[in-house]
């Protein structure tokens, strides 16, 4: 296969991206498109090797690009420093590719990209890594299910009133001061309030208005009062940390069955450098530690980082003017420098367990710390994958998942391509989705941000009201609807189960929206898609038992006796039994050298034997016996019949038994090798036509080797080795 004529969009240039890149290149393709719209920063660097120091803060794609460029200097590679969502990267743009290599990092760039390959019905292969766990599908319009056939899981929300008034963990403080960025220095939204809820449906409703009058504290806007104050830090800390916290205190009904907070004076603070310990380090490890992100700061470090960050991001918000807003992003050095010290300073006044910056950005960014392994791995599986796709072997392509722990001793686990699913609100032949809503107050501006953008990751939607009227409620024409935007639902005479008709032409992607009138929605939801709960439910239910079933399966495999074990041991015991015997026989009955001597053939008399070996023994059988002559014997009867030897020798007087040895006739076997010559070094075998016991010594010999050797004229059977069928394989 020509691998130069096929061309290739990787979207994406970060931890996998960068692998990904450089074995493409490396496997011979030479026709490659990359778009990624981040920069490089500095913490990129421990997994992503194309970059270096001196590349921070410049684009991923172009630097990508010239990197792999220097393994294939011929290659044609093109970059763009831009968002796939961007309106030129439509469904003619993903014709031209003979497939899309996916390495993105967020549900709606997935989802988006997934629609213009099912509508310019192109392959996508899909990948994604979480710490140690990875996971490489194909998906394949009418072949596979896509990215939206299965409904993810709506990312970890908390009530308004647990953050703003009792927060209880880390994770809510964290959020509280995010929140409170969007306030002071971001897009304002009433939802994400950080003053004190005084209509807590915990709380008594004089307790809101009684604290104003008991607290003196005037309940102003947040944003409001730090212009007035013009974002002066103590000021700031000393209402956020201090009088809130007595507003709250005053609503004595939420601090009955928990530990009431306690308020921060700045004076107080700003000098106290001891150290709020977490719950799992200790003093010593902590002035061990010379990292600054993973150390705690002191009480004091939170109050001056607090001070900074706010007088840096007060200076940027003045420089931008008064109408524009700051931009939450984890990789902005002030802005989590303020999130960071807001929320420890929080969790102090609660007393709740505080963190490190490094803690604080991995739960405010939703950050799983990228494994640069893990990222190598799953890259090397999309370019196997993708080879299959080109070669028209999709039949042979599999989702293959990456696991933390080995699964039948499988770290890297294939499986079967699932086929799409018939519901799918993306790939189903006429999509349909439903959504429980109340229509009295749910606006128009609301169905299009939170469910058509939010939800259902449309860029440019434009919605009919399906009744026949063709009436327009939402349009992706600028300013068109604009009026629209504040009505309810209701206002348009929809009512329970009407239809809309939900298009996107950028996406060349249509939905039949069915609305389901309710005014009892969970007092967390504003609306609720009908199927996705129970859908999750089987999810999460079907994860759950695989889990188990692995577990199960697990526990008995290592609960269960190994057989080869067993009959070792009890080999072992047997000749520990017939040697113990022998020493007693020995010293009771006293043989002379010349008796002992002469129980062992000579090596002339020795040529009607089979040559035995460790790995082929034979045991000799005495001549009444002959019966069963070049029969084979199962191990366990072998083992038996050795047993009841001993028992029956040990049933005889001693007199007997050496009356009956000496009358035996003295025979030796050696070990012949395939031309038929012995060895002196052979094993010898000690036996006799009566019942004496069998003994094998326990010098390591030779192995078995096939050739031609005398028929013994008595019956032999393997106790381990080629012609059993029990032969044991240790391994």
């Amino acid at each position: 296969m020509d691998l130069k004529k096929h061309k290739i969009l990787v979207v994406g240039a970060g931890g996998i991206g960068c692998e990904l890149l450089k074995n493409l290149i490396l496997t011979g393709f030479a026709d490659i498109e990359v778009i990624d719209l981040d920069t490089i920063e500095l913490s990129n660097l421990n997994r992503q090797f194309l970059f270096q120091k001196c590349h921070v803060g410049k684009p991923k794609a172009i630097i990508a690009r010239e990197s792999v460029l220097k393994y294939n200097t011929n290659a044609n590679i093109i970059a763009y420093h831009d968002s796939i969502m961007s309106q030129k990267y439509n469904v003619d743009y993903f014709k031209k590719f003979s497939i899309v290599l996916n390495a993105l990092d967020n549900k709606a760039a997935r989802s988006h990209v997934n629609r213009l390959c099912l509508a310019a019905d192109v392959p996508l292969i899909e990948s994604g890594s979480a710490g140690y766990l990875g996971q490489v599908t194909l998906i394949k319009k009418n072949l596979t299910e896509c990215y939206d056939c299965l409904p993810k899981p709506p990312q970890k929300t908390f009530p308004g009133c647990t953050i703003r008034n009792t927060p209880s963990e880390p994770i809510h403080c964290i959020v509280w001061a995010k929140h409170l960025f969007n306030q002071l220095f971001g897009a304002e939204d009433p939802d994400e309030a950080v003053s004190p809820d005084g209509e807590d449906p915990e709380n008594m409703a004089q307790a809101g208005q009684n604290s104003v009058e008991k607290t003196q504290v005037v309940r102003v806007s947040t944003r409001q009062w730090a212009k007035e104050t013009k974002y002066n830090p103590v000021k700031l800390f000393n209402k956020l940390f201090n009088d809130d916290v007595k507003y709250l205190l005053s609503m004595s009904k939420l601090w009955e069955k928990r530990k009431p907070p306690a308020p921060l004076e700045w004076t107080n603070c700003i000098g106290n450098d001891s150290v709020p310990l977490r719950e799992d380090q200790s003093q010593t490890n902590q002035e061990n530690n010379k990292m600054n992100s993973l150390r705690i700061w002191s009480i004091s470090e939170c109050c001056k980082i607090f001070e900074d960050s706010v007088n840096k991001l007060f200076q940027r918000l003045s420089n931008e003017g008064d109408e524009e807003i700051l931009c939450w992003d984890k990789d902005d050095e002030d802005a989590m420098n303020f999130v960071a010290s807001a929320a420890n300073l929080r969790c102090m006044v609660f007393s709740i367990a505080v963190k490190s910056k490094f803690e604080i950005k991995s739960l405010a960014g939703n950050i799983i710390p990228a494994i640069a392994t893990t990222n190598a791995i799953v890259a090397g599986l999309i370019v196997l994958e993708a080879l299959k796709v080109l070669e028209n072997k999709m039949d042979e392509c599999k989702t293959v998942y990456l696991r933390d722990k080995p699964i039948q001793n499988k770290m890297v686990v294939p499986g079967q391509l699932v086929k799409p699913n018939p519901k799918c609100y993306v790939c189903a032949a006429k999509p349909e989705i439903s959504v429980r809503i109340n229509l009295n107050s749910f606006t128009v501006k609301q169905f299009e941000t939170k469910i058509l953008k939010q939800e259902l990751n449309m860029i440019q939607p434009d919605v009919e009201i399906d009744d026949g009227t063709g009436r327009i409620m939402i349009s992706s024409e600028e300013g068109e609807t604009d009026a629209n935007n504040e009505k309810t639902l209701a206002t348009f005479g929809l009512s329970d189960q009407s239809r809309l008709k939900c298009d996107d032409f950028f996406q060349d992607y249509e939905i039949k929206i069915i609305l389901f009138h309710s005014e009892n929605l969970d007092s967390t939801k504003e609306y609720e898609f009908i199927s996705d709960s129970q859908t999750i439910k089987d999810i999460q239910s079907n994860v759950e038992k695989e889990n188990l079933k692995q577990k199960q399966i697990e526990e008995e495999r290592k609960s269960r006796p190994v057989e080869e074990d067993i009959v070792i041991e009890s080999v072992k015991s047997i000749e520990e039994k017939k040697r113990s015997y022998e020493k007693a026989f020995q010293e009771e009955n006293s043989p002379s050298e010349e008796e002992i001597s002469s129980k062992k053939l000579k090596p002339e008399d020795s040529d009607d034997l089979t040559s035995t070996s460790v790995n082929n023994a034979s045991d000799v059988i005495s001549e009444e016996d002959e019966t069963r002559n070049n029969q084979q014997c199962d191990n366990d009867v072998i083992l038996e019949e050795v047993e009841e030897i001993m028992l029956e020798e040990d049933s005889k007087p001693a007199e007997e038994k050496l009356n009956g040895h000496n009358g035996h006739q003295k025979e030796t076997c050696e070990n012949k090798n395939s031309n038929g010559s012995s060895s002196q070094d052979d094993d010898i075998i000690e036996c006799s036509s009566g019942d004496d016991v069998i003994e094998i010594n326990d010098d390591e010999s030779q192995s078995y080797q096939n050739g031609n050797t005398n028929q013994s004229t008595v019956d032999s059977s393997n106790v381990n080795g080629e012609g059993s069928n029990d032969a044991i394989t240790l391994e």
